[in-house]
């Protein structure tokens, strides 16, 4: 048996072996956002409108809509086809006088008073002379011209490229344009009835699908194409004057009537409206158009369908609504507005937005963008590395206490092991306590060991601290421009301690007319409070609670605020606002401190506005607790506070 194997391109869906989409730019530009203020759902759709990659934003996209809609704005006017209508049948009128004015019989003359008493309205003139047995021959041709004319503009409005069909006045072409009208209008009717299937379309599109350069799959591609031509032929009546809309809509029932299309058109219009009673056709806005060249019916139709599809791209790429997405954007819309290039840019977003869910950096949870926890602690390391780069060389040492513990760098010796030990077996000593036990066992006889024997590696012993940080959430921060570097501090913070001090304990308490913990993934979505309040009294009770849980550990409190405290905790738990602030809130918030101090826990303050009455309330903090009081420019906020976290890690505990 002769086997062997053929290799080829993977068709069964995506690729097993490709390698996973790379999205960590997009998520350290999404980072640069969170961490400059904003929150994920503002942070993506910022990152989306700038794009990415080589390949067009939002923004580009939606500049290019705008350009597009200028372009066919400028174009011409609507009213081009009453103008060109208007100036045939005048060349036809006047051919026809030339024709009459040098014959003397009466019958010239009443032919000339037929003429003369001929309508303003170029319909009603139209249909007036529809029987008028032309004596010029030169005046038939220019009528015929101008029925012709009509024909094509007006089944062009209402089916795009008939124009090209019926560019010579063909009979047995108008008799297709018929019978296709007719088959099209019982398919619809098939449709509402049930009895409609795939091949009765694509029987009607083998017959007749030169006359739909569309080229639709389906019956309900057909009639989305037909009811966006509909509409625009409807917008561009609407967007007449009242005279001209008049004169229009009668030159294209009189032109319909004369093919013998008015009956199966009047069908047609009723059957998509059924099928789109969401739309109001009567009520579509005008456009306004400012180009100066008449444009001819079947033009200005194509203008105002496309200038309604470049609306609602433009709803759809400007994101502005809840809960959108990109896939809310129609691949379609943006191929027929922009071309291939921009579908393929949208497809590059759609991926940025895709893989960042399907490789868990984004989750929505109710309907809300938030980032997972693996992101933020990427968002953190981001955050500490803008920190760590302003710090001075050497500035993010380690802070070690000489004395045998459980954590830091090996000193060489070993201990015992006990149970709970995470240090490593040390090998060499733990055998040579078991040969010392029991002696050397015979030849090819295992060495036994017993519990007793095993001895684990010896390690300094570091300071663990419990962390505080407490975070002004107030509307002030947001008006003065702190907000951002206040969430990069927290979440510098946060890896700081996580990856370099994972026995120190971090809690972050933002506050603004009420305190609040907030876990490490609440930040990078948190946003200021627009609220009136600054209850530190709240908040310094949360930190005391949270260091009362960690009585082993170094207490260490920061706080970083822009104003003095305005509010305080009733007993009844409701939130008491005042300003200036009253007696009450400046005793229960120093009682707060004093506890503090009690607890031996470091109190410093980080102001980010100069004050009068900040400055002496964070004085008088810092004369009960010993801490320090220091005024930071909002860029230097997070190297100030990790600093200072590091200072406060090498004092023991009192």
């Amino acid at each position: 048996m002769n086997s062997g194997y053929r290799y080829g391109p993977y068709h069964d869906g995506p690729d097993p072996l490709e390698p996973p989409y790379d999205v960590r730019g997009a998520v350290d530009e999404l980072g640069e956002s969170v961490l400059d203020g904003s929150d994920p759902a503002s942070a993506l759709r910022d990152l989306l409108r700038r794009g990415m990659s080589g390949h067009q934003g939002l923004d580009d996209l939606l500049r290019r809509v705008r350009e597009r809609q200028r372009e066919l704005r400028d174009r011409g006017r609507l009213d081009g086809i009453l103008e060109q209508a208007r100036a045939l049948l005048d060349t036809a009128v006047g051919q026809e006088r030339a024709e009459l004015f040098p014959d003397p019989a009466d019958d010239a003359r009443l032919r000339e008073a037929e003429l003369d008493a001929l309508p303003q309205d170029t319909a009603q003139a139209i249909r007036q002379l529809a029987d008028y047995d032309w004596r010029s021959p030169a005046a038939r041709q220019t009528f015929e011209k101008l029925k012709d004319l009509l024909r094509r503009e007006v089944l062009d409005s209402q089916f795009r490229g008939m124009k090209q069909t019926l560019q010579q006045p063909d009979p047995a072409a108008m008799q297709r344009v018929k019978d296709m009208m007719s088959a099209l209008n019982e398919m619809l009717e098939a449709d509402a009835q049930g009895t409609h299937t795939q091949q009765d379309f694509d029987d009607f599109m083998e017959q007749y699908g030169d006359l739909f350069p569309d080229s639709p799959r389906n019956l309900e591609e057909l009639v989305d194409s037909l009811v966006r031509r509909m509409a625009a032929a409807q917008r561009l009546l609407n967007s007449l004057t009242d005279e001209q809309r008049e004169e229009l809509a009668g030159l294209m029932a009189q032109t319909l009537e004369d093919a013998g299309l008015a009956a199966e058109m009047s069908r047609l219009a009723d059957a998509l409206r059924t099928r789109r009673p969401d739309m109001d056709f009567d009520g579509w806005p005008g456009e306004q158009m400012t180009g100066q060249n008449p444009l001819g019916l079947s033009e200005a139709t194509t203008a105002l369908s496309e200038l309604a599809d470049l609306a609602d791209l433009e709803d759809a790429l400007r994101q502005d609504y809840p809960g959108a997405r990109l896939d809310d954007i129609d691949e379609e819309a943006v191929r027929r507005a922009l071309g291939r290039q921009a579908v393929d840019d949208m497809e590059a977003l759609r991926q940025i937005e895709r893989e960042l869910e399907r490789q868990g950096y984004l989750q929505r949870t109710d309907g809300k963008l938030e980032l997972t926890p693996k992101a933020v602690r990427r968002l953190g390391e981001t955050a500490l590395r803008r920190v760590f780069a302003d710090l001075p060389e050497g500035g993010s040492g380690d802070h070690d206490q000489q004395d045998a513990g459980q954590a830091g760098e090996y000193t060489g010796s070993t201990r015992r092991w006990i149970f709970g030990d995470e240090q490593a077996i040390d090998t060499p000593t733990t055998v040579r306590n078991a040969l010392l036990r029991g002696g050397l066992p015979a030849e090819d006889s295992p060495v036994r060991l017993s519990v007793s024997d095993f001895e684990v590696g010896e390690t300094e012993r570091r300071t663990s601290a419990a962390v505080s940080l407490l975070v002004d959430l107030s509307y002030s921060m947001a008006l003065r421009g702190t907000w951002g570097v206040a969430k990069q501090t927290a979440l510098a913070l946060h890896a700081l301690v996580r990856s370099k001090y994972p026995q120190d304990s971090i809690q972050v308490v933002g506050f603004s007319n009420y305190a609040r913990e907030l876990r490490e993934t609440d930040l990078a979505g948190l946003g200021w409070d627009m609220v009136q309040g600054t209850n530190l009294h709240h908040a310094l009770i949360l930190a005391g609670r949270f260091l009362d849980r960690r009585p082993e550990q170094n207490p260490v409190v920061l706080v970083v605020t822009d104003g003095e405290p305005t509010a305080h905790l009733r007993r009844d738990g409701q939130s008491w606002f005042d300003w200036p602030p009253s007696p009450e809130t400046l005793e229960l918030t120093l009682a707060e401190v004093d506890k503090m101090t009690r607890r031996h826990a470091t109190l410093n303050v980080f102001m980010l506005a100069e004050d009068v009455r900040l400055t002496a309330f964070v004085e008088e903090v810092a004369r009960r607790n010993g801490g320090r009081v220091l005024r930071a420019m909002p860029e230097n906020l997070g190297e100030y506070v990790v600093r200072d976290f590091l200072r406060s890690r090498r004092k023991s505990r009192r």
